[in-house]
């Protein structure tokens, strides 16, 4: 389970925030001796303060898929069903039951696991997805084993991930309007609906009918 939002934490902002990541040994040849780093200059057009999810739109076997939750707390890479057929890839579904656990002891058994190219900012990287039929806000989650495989550093705060390829860091940019719309569409649904107050007027003068 995942919780988020539009809520908006009060108190005064730093007016400087940088995270920083060296790699001091090299594991890949390809992979430079730097550091990612991010400045008040990344967050610049972000809406602040905020609590918004970091989401973006990825190329999946060639085709744009929206609406993809970058959340490293997860230790696998998900995708739902109904994004699959979209893809024509069902019959690509190898069958294997894994059972997702969360936070809170919910669980979801996996319909199966299918391979499929993630093309980001050009980086194109073969990596395994479970398929869920659970029904969520997001079609597809890419967890630590992507964001490990692609060595990328993301930031919420900042709505930016990086990573290091042999051309130099790449940047990504989050969709924070798309975040919010999301949640915002989320509460406006769960809202319960009034009756007309003529139909209400109605419901009572038929019971004193009777």
């Amino acid at each position: 389970m995942i919780i988020g939002g539009a809520e908006i934490p009060r108190g005064l902002m730093m007016k400087r925030t940088k995270v920083s990541i060296t790699n001091e040994k090299r594991t890949r040849d390809y992979v430079p001796e730097s550091s990612i780093s991010f400045s008040d200059e990344d967050a610049e057009g972000i809406i602040q303060p905020h609590n918004d999810a970091f989401v973006i739109s990825v190329l999946i076997n060639k085709s744009q898929v929206k609406r993809i939750l970058i959340d490293p707390g997860r230790s696998a890479n998900i995708i739902h069903w109904k994004v699959v057929e979209q893809l024509r890839l069902l019959d690509q579904i190898v069958s294997a039951a894994r059972v997702l656990n969360g936070f809170n002891m919910a669980y979801e058994t996996t319909k199966g696991e299918i391979t499929l190219p993630v093309n980001i900012a050009g980086t194109v990287r073969q990596m395994k997805f479970y398929d869920i039929e659970e029904e969520t806000r997001y079609n597809a989650f890419l967890g630590r084993p992507w964001v490990h495989d692609m060595r990328e550093v993301p930031s919420t705060l900042h709505q930016m991930l990086k990573f290091p390829t042999p051309e130099g860091v790449k940047i990504v940019h989050g969709e924070q309007p798309v975040a919010r719309e999301m949640f915002t569409v989320k509460e406006v649904a769960l809202r319960p609906k009034a009756l007309p107050l003529r139909a209400v007027g109605e419901s009572f003068k038929g019971k004193d009918a009777k």
